[in-house]
């Protein structure tokens, strides 16, 4: 078991770290050997090689152990920084916690938020109209053509799933599950699924987990790119690599968002009834009624009210007032 654990560890470890950090530092390399005015100047690279490969240095075996630890050590940390950055990058792709950013970051959240849900509001708009004419033409007996109301709705979800509460589409296509769930059953997701998250079958929170750690690396791509933005004072087609990796990471992060969004609403549908058994409350279905049931008895209760005399702030009570308390 410990062999293969050591094996599995030692595969992250050269796949998140590793193999990604060693790229970043020859693509620094190539940066530092070429410069600006030779960018593309392939003899000059392979040249700079040549002479790094026959260095008295690298000639011995000690040499060349030293060598091999040292670019591993640095490939790991460079590694190790894309992670720690990444960890920062992803609160800004979902945007959580957006309304308590700094002012300068949260105006432009807050602008970017209304700019969205001006457009989703149009899009809605759009959309329910065409719903009505063919509820309307079915009521007539008649049908109307279903494309409209399709491109409308896809125009809707481009935007937004559910009316914009963030700046982002990722974040927007994670919080819709907590709307729905309320709107539909009248449940609390933030109340819900710690509780729910210990009774689900192993097989469904590996499907999470995983869905999980594909959001992680996707945002942490976005971390990526602002490591190679910094190559570009030396070597500008490094903006080139830093556009393609925000591409890919945009594109990324919106798949894995909208992948673990529908897993976790997935989850809540099916499993909140076998929590709701669980904890002994009857529930034959799902309903508001079961709803809101399940979602008072998983809420904590509020902090007591504070004493209402300041004075007695900071003063110790008595054994009669512990007693009485």
């Amino acid at each position: 078991m410990l062999s293969e654990l050591g094996k599995k560890l030692a595969e992250r470890w050269l796949s998140l770290l590793v193999l990604p950090g060693a790229l970043y530092l020859a693509v620094g390399a190539t940066a530092l050997t070429l410069g600006q005015a030779h960018p593309f100047d392939l003899h000059r690279l392979t040249g700079q090689i040549t002479s790094w490969a026959i260095a008295p240095a690298t000639g011995t075996a000690g040499g060349q152990v030293v060598l091999l630890a040292a670019s591993l050590a640095g490939a790991a940390a460079v590694g190790l920084a894309a992670q720690t950055l990444g960890s920062l990058t992803e609160p800004l792709h979902l945007a959580a916690d957006w309304p308590i950013w700094p002012p300068g970051l949260r105006h432009l959240a807050q602008w970017a938020t209304g700019r969205r849900r001006t457009r989703w509001t149009d899009a809605a708009v759009s959309w329910h109209r065409h719903r009505d004419e063919a509820a309307a033409a079915r009521a007539r007996g008649a049908r109307t053509t279903p494309l409209p109301r399709y491109a409308a709705r896809a125009a809707m979800t481009r935007i937004s799933p559910e009316r914009p509460e963030r700046p982002t589409w990722s974040g927007d296509r994670i919080h819709a599950v907590a709307v729905r769930l309320e709107r539909d059953y009248h449940l609390d997701l933030a109340a819900l699924w710690p509780h729910l998250w210990l009774s689900l079958p192993d097989n469904v929170r590996t499907e999470i987990s995983a869905a999980r750690q594909a959001l992680t690396r996707a945002t942490t791509l976005t971390a990526w790119a602002v490591l190679y933005l910094l190559l570009v004072p030396w070597w500008w087609p490094a903006a080139g690599i830093t556009a393609a990796l925000v591409i890919t990471s945009w594109r990324r992060t919106r798949t894995a968002a909208d992948t673990y969004a529908t897993l976790l609403e997935a989850a809540v549908r099916l499993h909140a009834r076998d929590l709701a058994g669980q904890l002994g409350l009857d529930c034959d279905s799902l309903s508001h009624e079961s709803g809101d049931a399940l979602t008072r008895h998983l809420t904590p209760s509020a902090p007591p009210r504070p004493p209402d005399d300041t004075t007695s702030i900071g003063r110790p009570r008595s054994a009669r007032e512990d007693s009485s308390h």
